[in-house]
């Protein structure tokens, strides 16, 4: 078959790339000292949409360095509680979508909430120097500054906060969790079952954020749109190549795999070139927990057949 990367057989060992920070462990122990100090002052709004049987919220956190944000949360009604809730998290630059989107769930009896991921296309700021959107950018942001201050380290931290927020929530099970995402939603499902290891069951689809450098090496786009540029306009000549890859180290989910205690279910297409499978096999590969991959050959970074049937009844399991 055509390949855009190496062949299964040899994905099935690959290891990664990128470079991960001595300091890695105590980075992500401070982030997360950071994230509980943090008042999340929760406010629940009736939302505009409303269906029978469903009851619809904004609702709205405080996450790290003071930034509001904002989820979709819907609770069905006329179920036995506590009961499973789903945590769901979009693509890059996107938001968390309709809320119609999510009513399969709630038929389940599963409560559901959507992140919109700060300063990107939904209602959750990015406080870093100005209000509102951001947009483009968000992988680099920070690069420059103390690795505390990785934009991505925020988002992550937004992600695992909400899983705690639902486990908390009185009509949530917070044994009965379940978070899944494509591409950024699938790097995100993936951080935050390995920052909140009590998430029990997580399904990500070709996740983004993982092994920066082997992307970069096989010039395929992805996130070089933002790497290359990065070089181009601050290290023209790479003299930092080794310390950049070894910051993005910081938030490459590779490096936070082995955190996951949760049963895992992943979607990956063998020609995907925005996020390309070895860069997801790097992180597969790390996970210790109980876990299956779902592997579609002639598929790229694109709608897998049935895929998300597939995540609904890994999900019903819980």
């Amino acid at each position: 078959m055509p390949l855009v990367d190496i062949p299964l057989h040899d994905l099935q060992a690959y290891q990664g790339r990128n470079p991960r920070p001595l300091d890695f462990e105590a980075y992500w122990a401070r982030a997360i000292e950071e994230m509980r100090a943090t008042d999340p002052q929760i406010e629940l709004v009736s939302s505009a949409f409303s269906v029978p049987n469903v009851d619809c919220f904004d609702l709205y956190f405080t996450g790290v360095r003071g930034a509001r944000i904002h989820a979709q949360y819907l609770r069905p009604q006329n179920v036995v509680s506590p009961h499973p809730a789903i945590l769901q998290f979009h693509g890059y630059k996107g938001n968390a979508g309709d809320w119609s989107e999510k009513l399969a769930y709630t038929s389940f009896g599963y409560s559901v909430l959507a992140m919109d991921c700060r300063g990107q296309g939904g209602l959750s700021e990015d406080t870093g120097g100005v209000r509102g959107t951001t947009y483009r950018g968000h992988i680099v942001r920070g690069l420059d500054d103390h690795p505390d201050n990785l934009l991505f380290r925020h988002i992550m931290l937004d992600a695992a906060q909400l899983a705690g927020i639902a486990m908390e929530l009185p009509e949530v099970d917070p044994d009965r969790i379940g978070v899944f995402g494509w591409s950024q939603g699938g790097a995100l499902t993936v951080a935050c079952a390995a920052l909140e290891p009590r998430v029990q069951r997580l399904a990500p689809v070709y996740p983004f954020l993982c092994d920066y450098k082997r992307t970069w090496e096989m010039d395929l786009g992805g996130c070089l749109e933002e790497i290359v540029p990065f070089f181009r306009n601050h290290d023209p000549q790479h003299l930092r190549e080794d310390d950049i890859f070894t910051r993005l180290g910081y938030i490459d989910i590779q490096h936070l795999a082995e955190k996951i205690r949760g049963q895992v279910l992943w979607g990956v297409g063998l020609m995907d070139t925005v996020c390309p499978p070895s860069t997801q096999f790097a992180v597969f590969n790390k996970i210790t927990s109980a876990k299956r991959m779902e592997v579609f050959p002639d598929f790229g970074h694109e709608s897998l057949p049935k895929m998300s049937d597939k995540i609904a009844q890994f999900m019903l399991e819980l």
